[in-house]
């Protein structure tokens, strides 16, 4: 009788601790997901003076700040996103022609219309309204 005590109290422990470690395990892996983001004003050291330096401080930028460049990028993407997403195919089309969208040159209404074989007073209604909802989405 005394070992079944004793074994009872062994499994106990290593539930606890098994149950500990998988918090830990948890833990580890929720954490893994931010391992690669660092923030441009996260501390890096200090310079002589005593100053704390940040990544943004080694950064420099001469023409664009870097987090005005972040920004922009990350607003093209959600534009391209919703381009995709909240505009049918012509309208697509037609957005992507006009303001040379995806590495293109931009082209008129009348040569969009040529292009597609639709009027020009056409394209420019499909536009209105593909900016209508660009617009919409963005706010």
């Amino acid at each position: 009788m005394q070992e079944y005590s004793i074994i009872n109290v062994v499994n106990e422990t290593c539930v606890n601790k098994v149950g500990i470690a998988n918090e830990i395990l948890m833990h580890l892996r929720a954490s893994k997901k931010f391992q690669n983001e660092i923030s441009l004003n996260e501390p890096l050291g200090t310079d002589k003076e005593g100053n704390e330096i940040a990544l943004i401080d080694i950064l420099g930028c001469e023409d664009e700040d870097v987090e005005e460049k972040v920004d922009l990028k990350q607003r093209i993407k959600k534009l391209y996103r919703l381009i995709k997403c909240a505009l049918e195919g012509r309208e697509q089309v037609i957005i992507r022609l006009r303001y040379g969208l995806c590495g293109k040159c931009g082209k008129t209404q009348r040569e969009v219309a040529e292009s597609l074989g639709i009027s020009r007073s056409y394209v420019s209604r499909i536009e209105k309204k593909a900016l209508t909802k660009l617009h919409e989405g963005l706010k």
